[in-house]
């Protein structure tokens, strides 16, 4: 092993001089003289270069910035508008959020600078890219969230179950559902509660908050969901508690004779499409504060509509296809292109003429930045509500 840092010492210096051909040829002679993988190699050279008083310790050179600084700041604002996502995501839809944000006029301040130029450079980032120059505008911290699922034990030998293991659905329908507690840093007493259903194949998901987790009011939500699905709902799938796993809810599924499965408990892989969504869509909108009353309730309703018609109709997703190998021989997931869970329903072929055509009316009239702003309004009134009863005080009714 000395022999071993030594010859990697000496091959350092010259790696820290050469150019890329040259690199490649001095990775080429370590391997040869030590065993080692290339990627072993190359990060070795680079670990004893790292080393204080090494020739390649200094700081690299920066490198100059591919797109303007007006491109930088609308794209700020287009992210901002478009609802803050990945640039993997608005990447995929980032020639359809701009013809509309500029069909609009939705692009006020920073309209000046807006010119052809600046929109080609939109169109051509990367998603790395768009990642990279939004970074210090992205704050993913959140406060861990409590569970408010209570394990049920009746029906649960009855109810056959679905894993992440399981053959992969290929025809829309199928419901993933769960339910996210609103309250706060505390389960006791009574709460919100938003029952999450999504769709694995299309991505389209549905929200709907309720009063607590009692069957009348689980009921009333399963039944919204079913007459407000764009395509009949043919199964549906949940994890162990009790909200679902009682026999109200089994009652409800036979009449309308939609199979049941349940997941694993404590495997939260088996539910993870709507696992994903308790996060980026309920949690990440609604905070994690909370919430008690009537208007609450109502106000979270109508975030949830502005919500969806954001993540359903202009927000892409990607879905699982399949698997593959690393080089090192691990399994990896493989992704398809990341389209909406509108274009996904529509390329399915499974909607009917009166659906189909009401979505794509729905489709044609949404505003981005009209969607962000009364969602950023929504917000501020429930942070507020929170907020007086943080501090012992109820807003007046």
């Amino acid at each position: 092993m000395a022999a071993r840092r030594d010859l990697t010492k000496k091959f350092a210096r010259e790696y820290a001089k050469a150019d890329k051909a040259g690199k490649g040829e001095i990775l080429d002679a370590l391997v040869a003289s030590t065993g080692w993988t290339r990627d072993h190699a190359r990060r070795a050279i680079r670990a004893a270069n790292a080393r204080k008083g090494s020739v390649g310790a200094q700081e690299r050179k920066p490198r100059p910035r591919k797109y303007s600084y007006d491109a930088l700041v609308v794209l700020q604002e287009v992210w901002r508008l478009a609802g803050q996502p990945s640039g993997k995501y608005l990447a995929a839809v980032m020639d359809d959020t701009l013809e509309r944000l500029v069909r609009f006029r939705e692009l006020g301040k920073v309209a000046p600078r807006v010119t052809d130029q600046v929109l080609d450079e939109l169109r051509a980032m990367s998603p790395a890219t768009i990642d990279r120059y939004l970074k210090p505008h992205k704050d993913a911290a959140y406060p861990v969230a409590l569970s408010g699922t209570k394990p049920s034990h009746i029906l649960r030998s009855s109810i056959p179950t679905r894993t992440s293991m399981d053959a992969p659905l290929t025809v829309p329908g199928f419901l993933e559902l769960d339910t996210v507690a609103h309250c706060g840093h505390t389960l006791k007493g009574e709460f919100l509660r938003t029952l999450t259903g999504t769709d694995p194949v299309a991505g389209w998901t549905m929200l709907r908050t309720i009063r607590n987790n009692a069957y009348v009011h689980v009921h009333g939500a399963l039944e919204w969901m079913r007459a407000h699905a764009p395509v009949p709902v043919a199964g549906v799938d949940f994890d162990n508690g009790s909200e679902f796993m009682n026999w109200g809810v089994i009652a409800w599924a036979d009449k309308h004779e939609i199979p049941v499965t349940r997941g694993r408990p404590y495997q939260h892989n088996d539910n993870a499409h709507v696992e994903q969504r308790n996060g980026d869509w309920v949690r990440r909108h609604a905070f994690r504060y909370r919430y008690e009353t009537e208007a609450e309730m109502t106000l979270l309703n109508e975030l949830w509509v502005l919500v969806m018609d954001r993540k359903n109709h202009l927000l892409p997703c990607v879905k699982a296809i399949g698997w593959t190998h690393t080089s090192a021989g691990r399994k990896k997931r493989v992704y398809d292109k990341p389209r909406t869970p509108y274009q996904r329903l529509l390329d399915a072929g499974v909607l009917d003429k009166k659906t189909r055509a009401r979505l794509e009316r729905e489709h044609a009239k949404l505003n981005p930045a009209r969607i962000t702003r009364r969602i950023n309004q929504i917000q501020q009134q429930l942070i507020e509500l929170a907020s007086a009863r943080t501090q012992g005080t109820r807003p007046a009714a």
